[in-house]
């Protein structure tokens, strides 16, 4: 039997509805006061359990590392007020975690597909386009309603970004995942292949750098959403210098794409076209950083809509609860309203799933 819990407010129920107090009483939300009087009060502004909707749990760089270390990306992503996670590719098998109460919960995309010789060695299982649908109906099986593709990817020879596998197969590998009753997300840098993904019916798109004015229509139309993941983006320049020397049209390029990054999703935003914020925490990005990514949101939309994009809509993109009367009480309490201020995202005072605290910097108050 869980204790009663006074959450003293405010409660943020929804972008724009703000509750002066709630309560959490057998672990789930209810704005009826209990009979019971509360164990303990938590004070601050209350939200629903923060969204890394692009984050790699069990991935290192050149593969899966052991469970201790993934268990370690799940209380990472936690203590930043994570409690809900949609995992998009990796080489370790991490359903495990999803038994656990302690970390976030795990929607699992399986394996990234990549083609041959196109990815970074290790991370995804690679195919040659002739295996890509066999491969995407294993991992629709596998996952947990997502599979993940790498679209496009620096093709050596041409010494810059190009797609990794022909649009007819990429229009082929989404049907096929859709009849096994699962979303596609792709993974793309370049302009040239958002075109394909769109005319294959593709649910999401990771990073979207190439995005042009002409996609901007045809994605909100579609709603079909991207997911930047800026702070990823952040780490081009380097990429680039890496590659000046043997590829400069790529490096230039890469650069160029870097440069337009908040202007980009400030247009795809002004178009209707929904974003989620994801960090794409892995291999080079620690895991953690969700409140980075929404302060690189809210330079190009605004603080309260990038709040939205790792919060309320977010989680109703997903299919998971927020903070309705009867809903599981999955929760971060922080010390500001962060629709004005994203700076309080960075330091939660108490993050709740269950109604059972599982990290923060303070110990509840007793009433």
């Amino acid at each position: 039997m869980h204790d009663v819990v006074h959450l003293s407010g405010p409660v943020l129920a929804g972008p724009t509805d703000e509750r002066p107090e709630a309560w959490i009483a057998d672990g789930r939300i209810t704005y009826r006061r209990p009979e019971a009087p509360a164990a303990t009060s938590l004070r601050g502004w209350v939200l629903p359990g923060l969204v890394d909707a692009h984050c790699h749990v069990g991935l290192v760089p050149g593969g899966a590392p052991d469970d201790a270390a993934a268990l370690a990306h799940a209380r990472a992503e936690a203590a930043a007020g994570v409690l809900l996670v949609r995992d998009c590719g990796s080489p370790t098998d991490t359903r495990w975690l999803q038994a656990r109460d302690d970390v976030p919960r795990l929607v699992r995309a399986g394996r990234h597909l990549a083609r041959s010789r196109r990815y970074l060695r290790g991370l995804a299982h690679e195919v040659e386009p002739e295996d890509l649908v066999e491969a995407v109906v294993a991992q629709a099986r596998a996952g947990d309603g997502w599979v993940k593709l790498v679209a496009d990817w620096i093709d050596r020879g041409a010494g810059d970004l190009a797609p990794t596998f022909p649009p007819a197969v990429i229009r082929e590998a989404v049907a096929a995942a859709h009849a096994e009753g699962a979303r596609v997300t792709a993974h793309t840098f370049a302009e040239g292949t958002i075109d394909h993904l769109i005319d294959a019916g593709i649910d999401c798109l990771e990073h979207a750098t190439g995005l042009q004015e002409q996609h901007l229509p045809r994605l909100a139309e579609a709603g079909i959403p991207i997911v930047p993941t800026l702070v990823n983006i952040a780490t081009f320049p380097d990429i680039a210098a890496q590659g000046q020397a043997k590829f400069p049209r790529y490096a230039a390029h890469m650069r160029a794409l870097w440069e337009r990054r908040h202007e980009r999703i400030a247009a795809a935003h002004a178009a209707g076209v929904r974003i989620f914020a994801g960090t794409d925490a892995g291999t080079v990005i620690a895991h953690g950083r969700i409140a980075d990514e929404v302060a690189e949101l809210a330079a190009a939309i605004g603080p309260a809509e990038a709040v939205d994009a790792a919060c309320w809509a977010a989680r109703g993109w997903l299919g998971a609860a927020g903070l309705a009367e009867g809903d599981p009480a999955d929760l971060v309490v922080v010390g500001a309203d962060p629709r004005r201020d994203v700076r309080t995202l960075a330091a939660p005072l108490h993050v709740v799933r269950d109604g059972q605290r599982v990290a923060g910097a303070a110990e509840p108050a007793a009433v």
